[in-house]
């Protein structure tokens, strides 16, 4: 559920027209929904309860630091994957113990700042990670909570490029070795365990996978208290997915997924800890875009954008569908035609859809992207010289711009020319 709706003939983002903030901010634009956002984050919060549990959001899906704000006064936690999310996330108000630092390639500068700035335990990736991190914890003289991520060897059955639950992928530890690494931290100085961390991929549309993986941890669980470890926080990661169309096919819910947590879970006594991005960032935003031109080809029409393959790039790297749908609701029964909606920028790949129905358009109207929060503004570039996206964020009949459009003059003065040239 989102709360993106047709209002008196114009799309809303809650009670303001999408068209509204077009005309003040100008296009492409992203827009968010503070009530989606605080939805969907109860929504986890109640399928966990009564077990012990912290939902950390996962900063890579959506890391504009007024979102994160939202989210940490209502209590969210973070999943950070470098450095530069610690800081949006503290400079969003939210305490290092609330943090958990993600990532497989944590630098000895991120480790030391984390320590330095606070945080609820480091999710080690590899044995030369965790090795590491007990120099730098050492040699400032503090103890670092940790667990281990291990890789179950358990098919996701999403994208590959997505899969990081399998044994070919570069994520964690072979389940199968896991005692041996945890041994070896506990004679590691620095070092203190907390418990056992698992994430297996992201877009899930099924239980089972994660029902796999996580019995797999329960069995670990077991094993790693019988040999002395205090095994007390389960990290299990985030990868529901979200429905990118609007097909009564939709992912499991939150219900659901807390019902099997607790299930194959829930006798342990652990603190759960899960860390969701897209099911609560996804369909809390879209992209606005403007029809620069509708552009007759042979055999085919082109739908061309202001919004290009830079602002929104899911559709050329995974091949993924988003909704897309005009801004002004067209009359019942209004005439469609079938559109390539495509971007501006010089690359064939700089393409949204093929063939997709859509009403009538013409050069001005608008239409916006659905279920373009997770991995839109946080994966923009500046390809072609072109701004990055500014971000919107709506409450009620309130918006406000929590990124503005760059200049080109800003965007040009970050270079420079040096004297011998």
């Amino acid at each position: 559920m989102d709360h993106f709706l047709y209002r008196n003939g114009h799309l809303h983002a809650e009670e303001v027209p999408l068209s509204d903030i077009a005309a003040a901010v100008g296009t492409p634009f992203y827009c968010y929904s503070a009530a989606t956002l605080t939805r969907h984050y109860t929504l986890f919060k109640d399928a966990l309860n009564p077990l012990p549990n912290l939902v950390c959001f996962a900063i890579k899906s959506l890391s504009n630091v007024a979102v994160l704000k939202l989210l940490g006064d209502l209590g969210a936690g973070m999943d950070v994957v470098s450095g530069g999310e610690y800081l949006r996330a503290r400079a969003a108000g939210v305490p290092g113990d609330r943090i958990v630092f993600s990532g497989v390639g944590k630098t000895r500068e991120e480790m030391r700042l984390a320590l330095e700035g606070g945080i609820r335990q480091f999710n080690l990736e590899s044995e030369p990670e965790m090795r590491a991190l007990s120099e730098v914890a050492a040699s400032m003289g503090v103890i670092a909570p940790v667990t281990v991520r291990v890789n179950p060897d358990v098919d996701a059955k999403t994208h590959a490029k997505i899969a990081t639950g399998k044994s070919e992928n570069k994520f964690g530890i072979p389940i199968s070795r896991a005692a041996e690494v945890y041994a070896e931290i506990a004679r590691l100085p620095g070092l203190k365990v907390v418990g056992i961390d698992v994430h297996i991929g992201s877009q899930l549309t099924e239980l089972e996978p994660f029902e796999q993986a996580f019995r797999k941890v329960a069995d670990l669980t077991e094993t790693l208290r019988a040999q002395g470890h205090m095994i007390t926080r389960l990290d299990l990661g985030g990868g529901l997915g979200i429905p990118y169309t609007r097909s009564n096919e939709a992912p499991p819910l939150p219900t659901d997924y807390g019902a099997m947590i607790k299930r194959t879970l829930g006798h342990l006594g652990c603190e759960i800890e899960i860390e969701p991005g897209r099911l609560i960032s996804g369909n809390s935003g879209v992209l606005v875009s403007k029809v620069i031109y509708v552009k007759n080809g042979e055999g085919r029409d082109f739908l061309i954008l202001d919004a290009a393959m830079n602002d929104l790039v899911r559709p050329s790297m995974y091949d993924a569908h988003h909704d897309i749908v005009p801004v002004i609701e067209p009359p019942p029964a209004s005439p469609s035609r079938a559109y390539d909606v495509v971007g501006p920028v010089c690359e064939t790949g700089d393409t949204f859809a093929k063939g997709r129905d859509l009403p009538l358009m013409a050069d001005d109207d608008l239409v916006a992207f659905r279920s373009a929060g997770a991995y839109g503004a946080v994966m923009a570039s500046e390809y072609n010289t072109r701004p990055l996206v500014p971000e919107v964020l709506v409450k009620g009949d309130q918006f406000a711009v929590i990124r503005r459009r760059p200049s080109f003059d800003e965007m040009i003065a970050r270079d420079s020319i040096p004297e011998w040239l």
